[in-house]
This record gives structure tokens, C-alpha cells and sequence, in this order.
């Protein structure tokens, strides 16, 4: 009887972990199921630049799980009952359907969060997925020269649609509010490169600013002070899917599902979870932040465990840490920030158009990888091998 594996989302974790699964595992023995509700891959790194009216290439699953024994379904996942071992989906049709598996791999992953912040919902625009880059997209295009486009939030996201925008517009004046100093987290060398790219972009910048209002044409910071926008743009962190916090697993306050090293639920082993679905320790005990360089090696981690316990090969026990923070600064700079184990700034940082070159060539290499599933594996898969009565118990005991 195959055992029957569902992989909830199909976003960078999501689809790495079913082709790395569909390359362990003999296709004889396990039916491999990738349920998402878009037929095609989006590259959500790249939000920022769909936003500013680039077009992406299209990567429809159809053609890069072809041949690969993973069996794609077009379907909205609305709930995940853990104790039954079943999932619940809505086709396009709005038929509901039961999906009953034997391994689950969860990695709905996370969308924009308001903060809570009041009018953030009803007049804010986002880049955490393609609906709101091309809803900002369109409202981007009917802006006239001269009017203000203000990013709120200081991270990552907030730097690379400032600076996408400012590059793409220099018609349009932008601002960036960030609630600590404009890259502190950043070396000396990396906080100065930003400065500079700021200054020449025309990047109006408000340090140690907390947004606590947005209208229709302005935002209003902790201190009464209002700041016009014709558009605001709203970066401030990311919210995990709610279905987890529905269900009977262990979840973490932010509702993220709580994981051994293998990305294994800690509450029902029959359940893996991965990149930002989930709560994964890293080098000095430090929660790995949601991101594609988290995502991806839980993928790796899980999809390795997972085939591991089903053959009876030996766990996987490569350590989860950063090597560096990629940052486009529009099309022709960039900033990679090298980082220790734990994501802290060390004092070395490539700038400019070679750190551009190289980012973009860490965003194609992760599309690449998802496209590419049966490539840069052993080419054998394994056979599942009967699993003892008691094995669930003893693998937990020794994970």
C-alpha cells in the first residue's frame, strides 16, 4: 500500500519539499500530493519588482512537476484536522473535498499583517504576494509626477519596494518611515551604502518612526506628526496562515506550528512543518525569521527526515544558520550583508552592481531549484521499508 503524502502550499518550501520527496522515494511506494490554489509558481521575492510593472516568467506547475510522479491539485486548503489525519479543500468549483493522508508536510506559509495598526486594511497597499503587488501595481501606474508614495517599515521588504519604487518612478516623491534607525541591524559599511543609495534615489527617510494611523492620503506617526501619501505601502512584518492556530497542534504565539530539527510537530509526528508555518530553532537557540533563506533548507531538512524514516536510512543533521541578507536596492545595486550563525552582522558587506548581480542570481538559483526537482539528487530513489509498531515512539525518543 503506498503511503500517501500531502504537501500543503506550493511556494518555495512547499515545492521544494514535494520534488525532493518525489527524488528520494520510489514512486511505487508513496503517492506524493502538492495542493495549491494557483496553477503556477510565484516568486515571491520578486513582489517588489511585479509591483513596479516588471513581468515575471511564468513557471506553471503542470510543466515543472511533469514526469515527476508528484500529482498537482488546483484547491484552497480550509482545514487540517491533525487527529484524524485528514484535510479538507475547496476546488475552484467551490466543491469540497477530504484528503486523507499518512505524512502531512504543511507550508501555507504567511501573508501581510496590518499590525492591528487602524485604517491599515482599507487603505494600505502590500507586496507579501502577487493579488497586492499587482493591486500596488495598478495604483502605482495612475499616480501623476510629484505625488508621495510611503513605505512604512524598515526590514528587508521595506528596503527593496522603497528603492524598487524609487528607481522605477523618480517622478514620485518616496518616503520610507522606519520605526528604528534606517539599517541598524547593518555594518557600518552596509548602514552607509544604504544612506548613499537613499540620498541618490531621492528617498525621503524618517528615522525611529511608528506609524500609528493610515488614511487615504497620509499616515500619521506616534508622535501626531502627518505625513502625506497618495500611496502607502505597508511592510512591517509578516502574519503565518491561520489554519494551524485552528487545529489541534502545538503552536507557538504567533501561531506558527512548533518543530523538532527534522520539522517534525512535536505534538503529532505524522505532521512536518516548514518555512514560516513554522517555529524552527537556529544557532543560538534564535527562532529562524520567515524568509526564502529560512524556508528553503527546512524543506531540504523536512523532505530528507521524512524519506529517512520511511526507508530506515539515518536522519538528517545539517545545522539550519545564515551565511548573509541579499537586498536589491533597485535594478543596478544591491547590499549582501554577511552574517554569522544567527543572522548577526559582520563587519564585511559587497555593494553596488556585484552585489546586485549576485542577488539576482541567488533569486533565479532558488526558481531554478524549485523547476528543477529531480536535478542535483542521488538518482536511485529508495524503497519504503515496513515500519515496526513502535517506531513513531522510538524515532521521537532519539530525534
Amino acid at each position: 500500500m503506498q503511503q500517501r503524502i500531502i504537501v500543503l502550499g506550493a511556494g518555495y518550501t512547499g515545492a521544494t519539499a514535494a520534488g525532493r520527496l518525489a527524488k528520494r522515494l520510489h514512486r511505487d511506494d508513496v503517492a506524493i500530493t502538492l495542493v495549491n490554489a494557483e496553477p503556477d509558481f510565484v516568486e515571491r521575492v520578486r513582489m517588489h519588482q511585479l509591483a513596479t510593472g516588471q513581468d515575471l516568467q511564468p513557471r506553471p506547475f503542470d510543466a515543472m512537476f511533469a514526469g515527476t510522479g508528484v500529482e498537482l491539485k488546483l484547491a484552497r486548503v480550509t482545514g487540517v484536522d491533525a487527529d484524524r489525519k485528514a484535510v479538507t479543500v475547496t476546488g475552484a468549483d467551490g466543491a469540497g473535498e477530504l484528503l486523507e493522508y499518512d505524512t502531512l508536510v504543511y507550508a501555507l506559509g504567511s501573508g501581510w499583517n496590518d499590525g492591528g495598526v487602524p485604517g491599515v486594511a482599507e487603505h494600505a497597499y502590500e507586496v507579501a504576494g502577487r493579488p497586492g503587488a499587482l493591486r500596488l501595481r495598478e495604483r502605482l501606474a495612475r499616480l501623476d509626477a510629484g505625488q508621495t508614495v510611503v513605505v512604512v517599515g524598515g526590514g528587508l521588504t521595506g528596503l527593496e519596494a522603497a528603492t524598487e519604487i524609487a528607481e522605477a518612478r523618480p517622478d514620485l516623491d518616496v518616503a520610507l518611515a522606519a520605526r528604528g534607525g534606517l539599517g541598524d541591524w547593518l555594518s557600518d559599511k552596509g548602514r552607509a551604502h544604504l544612506r548613499k543609495v537613499c540620498a541618490r534615489l531621492g528617498i525621503t527617510v524618517h528615522e525611529h518612526t511608528a506609524v500609528t494611523a493610515v488614511a487615504a492620503d497620509r499616515v500619521t506617526t506616534a508622535d501626531g506628526t502627518e505625513i502625506p501619501a497618495a500611496v502607502t505601502v505597508w511592510t512591517t512584518g509578516f502574519a503565518v496562515h491561520p489554519i494551524a492556530r485552528a487545529t489541534t497542534l502545538e503552536v507557538s504565539e504567533t501561531g506558527q506550528i512548533v518543530v523538532d530539527r527534522t520539522m517534525r510537530s512535536v505534538s503529532h509526528p505524522d505532521v512536518y512543518a516548514i518555512g514560516d508555518a513554522a517555529l524552527v530553532m537556529g544557532p543560538g537557540d534564535k527562532p529562524l525569521r520567515m524568509s526564502c533563506a529560512s524556508g528553503v533548507p527546512t524543506a531540504w531538512q523536512a523532505a530528507d527526515a521524512i524519506a529517512a524514516r520511511l526507508t530506515g536510512g539515518k536522519l538528517p543533521k545539517v545545522p539550519l544558520r545564515y551565511f548573509n541578507q541579499c537586498i536589491s536596492l533597485g535594478r543596478r545595486d544591491g547590499l549582501i550583508q554577511y552574517v554569522t550563525a544567527d543572522d548577526r552582522a559582520v563587519r564585511a558587506a559587497l555593494t553596488g552592481r556585484l552585489a546586485a548581480g549576485y542577488k539576482e542570481l541567488i533569486c533565479k538559483g532558488a526558481a531554478w531549484g524549485v523547476a528543477h526537482p529531480l536535478i542535483g539528487l542521488p538518482a536511485r530513489p529508495r524503497r519504503v521499508v515496513p515500519q515496526p509498531a513502535r517506531a513513531d515512539s522510538a524515532i521521537t525518543a532519539s530525534a
